[in-house]
């Protein structure tokens, strides 16, 4: 089994307040893993600190196909194989789909052949031929924006693939949409990790691992049975079954002013 991603004793703070407390986490090769929190467990941080993004006081390592990440500028850590699909992805007028893609891919050098039959491929397999003249993401549907980002990562064919709650916002016919495209994404060339919330989106894509943050910890990990934990009791079971309260050393119990009413607010789905 060779591993895609590591993470090893990652800690992340920002003005010196710890929002990751030594994370460590392994990605094979051809798995799909789920990360699953409450809002504020530092799901999103992990997401941020992985790709590159600036304001964060960062100690650990992590390391994809064996190479270190830290210490890369952004665009390093692209072209050695890290790609994100944004929570929010954002429209750029102006910039069409197609020629936006097909310069990424040359900046990461495929030859003109390979990028305009990797392009034709994924549009059709993934119903974005029609967008491919239309500037990136611009009037299209939250499912849409996240199908199109799920295409510009197979035409690209990053070895990672961070997808920064990819559910967020989708009602439930693009929930579908996009989990049968990350399905299709899964191949022994890429290991991905889905970051998400709500385990909605995990009745159509079935994790390989399922990982579970809480105050910037990952509390437990397991099959595609902790997803089932989670949808029958939301993330108190695991709290309870952990023993674990907010804020608390280690995920420990501070004492007695902590009341139980506090631990039992977040569900992984919607009400």
């Amino acid at each position: 089994m060779t591993i895609a991603l590591s993470i090893a004793n990652l800690t992340a703070a920002v003005g010196g307040r710890e929002i990751l407390k030594g994370i460590h986490l392994d990605l094979p090769f051809g798995e799909v893993h789920a990360l699953m929190g409450p809002n504020g467990s530092g799901k999103s941080t992990l997401c941020h600190v992985l790709s590159g993004r600036h304001g964060y006081e960062v100690v650990g390592s992590a390391s994809l196909a064996g190479a270190p990440l830290f210490g890369l500028d952004v665009d390093e850590r692209a072209r050695l194989g890290l790609m994100q699909g944004f929570q929010y992805p954002v429209e750029i007028p102006g910039v069409k789909l197609g020629e936006f893609v097909a310069e990424a891919a040359a900046e990461a050098g495929m030859g003109e052949d390979e990028i305009e039959r990797r392009v034709a491929e994924a549009a059709e397999k993934f119903d974005m031929t029609r967008f491919l003249e239309r500037g990136v993401n611009e009037d299209l549907s939250g499912g849409e924006k996240k199908r199109s980002e799920i295409f510009q990562m197979a035409v690209l064919g990053p070895k990672v693939a961070l997808l920064d709650e990819i559910d967020s916002g989708l009602d439930i016919d693009a929930v579908r949409e996009v989990a049968e495209a990350v399905e299709v994404m899964r191949s022994p060339e890429v290991g991905v990790l889905m970051i998400t919330h709500y385990s909605r989106i995990l009745r159509y894509v079935i994790p390989d691992r399922v990982h579970v943050m809480v105050d910037g910890r990952l509390v437990d990990s397991g099959g595609p049975e902790l997803a089932e934990e989670l949808e029958a009791g939301g993330y108190e079971a695991v709290r309870a079954r952990l023993g674990l309260v907010p804020g608390g050393e280690n995920g420990q119990a501070k004492g007695p002013e902590t009341k139980m009413t506090d631990l039992f607010t977040d569900l992984p789905f919607e009400t």
